[in-house]
């Protein structure tokens, strides 16, 4: 069953269009990730900037059709403007959005689960005749394993209802039948069966940072591994969902140097609306 906020639903973003229409100009549709690592103690600065390369996968609860993904799928009940990615749990940018938010985790324990909320940017660049930047600021939130429990492992975590409230705020209903039956967890399994058996057994990969002159505990683990099935108990373990739930879009667009300008879009909560605002580069 469906566990999302109960708040007025969302008015749809009038950038959505446009931005989609970009992404699919792009040979792949790679963005800059910044988010916030803790600094060194002692430093003049909390926190650091982070950045990496990723791959948008989708607005969360609009799944991209793929004919190869056998993964059973929810029925297009939600739609949203929530950009998502995918990574490993393992990866620092995973623990930096769960110590950067307001829970502060001290530790990588403390982000294994569903949670985070931290702040963060998302940068695209469309080349070509568009030649228009994109970029998102807002929040962070995981979706794990653990956003489903059955049985003794029903209970919610704080996480677990921090991500189905801030994400589900945002979750605008398009179809009122089935959507007692929409599954968080089935959407997980569905972005897992989205993506290649290489890019699936990533998730099986040694871990991170690890010295490769050094021996580590699990042999099972290693590179070049293809998962073709959905089941595989160590690459699911790992696989995370990443979802953006910006509060300010602008658009950039440079096509043309004398008619350059900026769309700014604020959300704005008390209405769920849009704010839109052109302004000079």
């Amino acid at each position: 069953m469906a566990s999302t906020s109960s708040s007025a639903s969302p008015q749809p973003a009038p950038w959505k269009s446009s931005f989609l229409e970009h992404m699919g100009q792009m040979d792949s549709p790679e963005f800059v990730f910044s988010s916030l690592h803790p600094a060194p103690k002692g430093g003049p600065t909390d926190y650091l900037p982070r950045a990496r390369y990723c791959v948008f996968r989708g607005f969360w609860a609009e799944l991209p059709e793929n004919k190869h993904n056998d993964a059973p799928k929810n029925e297009q009940i939600y739609e949203s403007e929530l950009p998502t990615f995918t990574t490993d749990v393992r990866m620092a940018k995973l623990f930096e959005v769960f110590s950067s938010s307001s829970g502060h985790a001290k530790d990588e324990s403390q982000s294994q689960g569903s949670g985070g909320g931290g702040p963060c940017e998302a940068v695209w660049w469309v080349k070509g005749d568009t030649m228009t930047q994109w970029r998102m600021k807002g929040e962070a939130f995981v979706v794990a394993p653990d956003i489903e429990g059955e049985g003794e492992q029903s209970k919610e975590s704080s996480g677990v209802r921090t991500v189905k409230s801030e994400l589900g705020s945002r979750m605008r209903v398009v179809k009122e039948d089935g959507k007692e039956q929409w599954s968080w967890k089935k959407e997980v399994t569905g972005h897992f069966g989205n993506m290649s058996p290489g890019m699936r057994g990533s998730f099986k990969a040694p871990p991170p940072g690890q010295p490769v002159d050094k021996p580590y505990d699990d042999q099972n683990l290693k590179l070049g591994e293809k998962v073709t099935g959905l089941d595989d108990e160590v690459a699911r373990a790992n696989f995370r969902v990443v979802v953006i739930k910006p509060e300010e879009v602008e658009s950039l667009d440079l096509s043309d140097p004398v008619k350059a300008r900026r769309q700014v879009y604020k959300f704005d909560q008390l209405s769920g609306t849009w704010l839109h605002e052109e302004t000079w580069p």
